[in-house]
């Protein structure tokens, strides 16, 4: 699943209410581009994306458009996560999608894998290593399950702090090692990690997703003088499936723009930070969110 959407304290309304109106499960047939594509652009290198399970996802949308910028990738996904939440997913999604972004000339491994795991993220680098020219490394998985202050279990905590927390720190070490590791002010790789701050009845979540943001921000400093850039961008509320109608109105009378997000609009701002033009950015995290603000 690909994360970074407040609940706007309406969680409870959404459960059950995140498959197709009939309730089934089919195929989508992928077949729009991302704005932009061009085949015929220079490979940029290989970025790992996690998070790619659902058509529908913020993953699907950073992978379609990092491709159709010229990287090659790697997606990782988890569907008994997708299924345990209940939301609603092609059987087909991720090959689908790994299928379009090779349509853009790239290369595309599709990796099943949970990154509870902690031997996961070193297997997922290993992958994307393989590739060739391992530069980029984007997060945007999460685990998601609502709860609050006083009916959050240990597992719940746990788990969500695993996926959430280590698998990114593990990610990262991985990814650091697999470059260069001479001093250089030029950019050598670049992470972009996907977060939230809605911790009100999400406690785990949000309280493991502030402590990705301070990852992201100490590997920032510490892996500087390598090349290696890192930020965190905080999308704001984007419908990918989860949200009931009176969440969707509040979101969009909350954000100034008059709109929700897309993932497209979140993959416009991580192109940028992968790209020549967005080296200079670094230990920050970053608000695409068309206005909104939460103050929970």
């Amino acid at each position: 699943m690909a994360c970074g959407h407040p609940r706007l304290n309406l969680a409870e309304s959404r459960r059950g209410l995140r498959r197709s109106e009939d309730g089934s499960r089919v195929r989508r047939q992928v077949s729009e581009m991302p704005e932009g594509a061009d085949v015929s652009h220079p490979g940029r290198g290989t970025a790992l994306v996690t998070g790619v399970g659902r058509r529908r996802s913020i993953g699907a949308g950073l992978a379609l458009g990092l491709a159709a910028d010229g990287w090659d990738l790697v997606l990782n996904y988890w569907a008994p996560y997708d299924d345990r939440v209940s939301y609603a997913r092609g059987e087909h999604d991720t090959e689908d999608i790994a299928a379009q972004c090779r349509q853009l000339g790239v290369r595309v491994e599709v990796v099943a894998a949970d990154l509870a795991d902690v031997d996961v993220p070193e297997r997922l680098m290993s992958t994307a290593a393989a590739v060739g020219g391992l530069r980029g490394l984007v997060m945007s998985h999460c685990e998601s399950v609502d709860s609050s202050t006083l009916d959050t279990t240990v597992e719940s905590w746990d788990r969500h702090f695993a996926v959430n927390a280590r698998a990114a720190w593990l990610l990262i070490k991985a990814f650091a090692e697999r470059l260069p590791d001479g001093t250089t002010t030029e950019p050598t790789g670049r992470i972009v990690a996907l977060t939230s701050d809605h911790a009100t009845h999400n406690l785990p979540y949000g309280a493991s997703k502030g402590a990705l943001d301070r990852i992201v921000v100490a590997a920032a400093v510490e892996l500087a003088n390598r090349g290696i850039r890192a930020n965190v961008i905080n999308p704001g509320p984007i419908d990918t499936g989860w949200m009931t109608p009176e969440i969707r109105k509040s979101a969009t009378d909350q954000t100034p723009v008059g709109r929700l997000g897309t993932p497209a609009d979140t993959a416009n701002l991580v192109r940028f930070l992968l790209s020549d033009a967005g080296g200079w950015i670094t230990g920050q995290i970053l608000y695409s969110n068309g206005g909104f603000r939460t103050s929970n």
